[in-house]
């Protein structure tokens, strides 16, 4: 199993950061809830805890990347071109999970954005060239994530290129309850994932419910042989 980590959520005051935030804290890691104005950051993090004693600490964005082990992006898709840049030295060589959905609305609905790198997960590569980024956690409802009472009940679908970073990955969700870890390919299929939140949400705006993901026929057994694969030698013998 993974050691505990720490870990930055660049953007984390919204819906989606606050929810991954108590979630991975709750698995037993330090959580860095990051935002550009740490006074936000602190305000958020009091009101998620609610007296709570839970590892979660609200920084500046900038302090999330320079001291966490692996950084989510959690902000709106509209600022990664502009956020990102700034923060490539201190993310450097780390894994990035990049959860941004670019979508748009109309009155029919949401819809996917055009985004020239083919995704919002493509285009954080192309601005973090030492970065091993990662696509997950787009299909995870906000509100069941912000409710540990509740079952999370979706897969997570993780895109990568590079191996160990995705194992690492694919071992986060399963920490969370209710989510299992499923590769699904190549960074290049991050495009696919985030256009079919724009499915999800409209279902959930539709039924007013909090919709999932299930991959059906995939065994439990299968899936963790072939995400155990994607560990690097020495991590699959400890785990072994």
């Amino acid at each position: 199993m993974t050691d505990q980590l720490t870990i930055g959520l660049l953007g984390g005051t919204g819906p989606q950061g606050r929810g991954l935030a108590l979630r991975l804290a709750l698995a037993g890691h330090q959580v860095l809830l990051g935002s550009r104005d740490p006074r936000r950051a602190a305000d958020v993090v009091a009101e998620l805890l609610g007296g709570r004693d839970l590892p979660i600490e609200g920084v500046a964005n900038q302090g999330a990347a320079a001291r966490a082990d692996i950084v989510f992006l959690v902000f709106p898709f509209a600022g990664q071109a502009e956020v990102l840049p700034g923060l490539a030295g201190p993310i450097g060589d780390k894994v990035v999970v990049d959860v941004i959905n670019p979508l748009g609305w109309d009155q029919d609905g949401p819809f996917q954005l055009d985004v020239p790198e083919g995704s919002a997960a493509e285009q954080a590569a192309a601005l973090l060239p030492r970065a091993r980024v990662v696509a997950a956690f787009h299909h995870a409802a906000p509100r069941l994530l912000a409710d540990p009472d509740r079952q999370v009940e979706t897969d997570v679908l993780v895109a990568g290129d590079d191996p160990a970073a995705k194992a690492l990955v694919l071992e986060l969700a399963d920490q969370i309850p209710g989510c299992r870890g499923v590769d699904a390919g190549p960074l290049r299929l991050a495009r696919q994932l985030e256009g079919f939140t724009a499915v999800i949400v409209g279902i959930n705006r539709r039924y007013k419910i909090h919709a999932g993901l299930r991959i059906s026929r995939l065994g439990d057994d299968r899936r963790l042989r072939r995400n155990a694969e994607l560990r690097p030698a020495g991590a699959r013998e400890e785990g072994s």
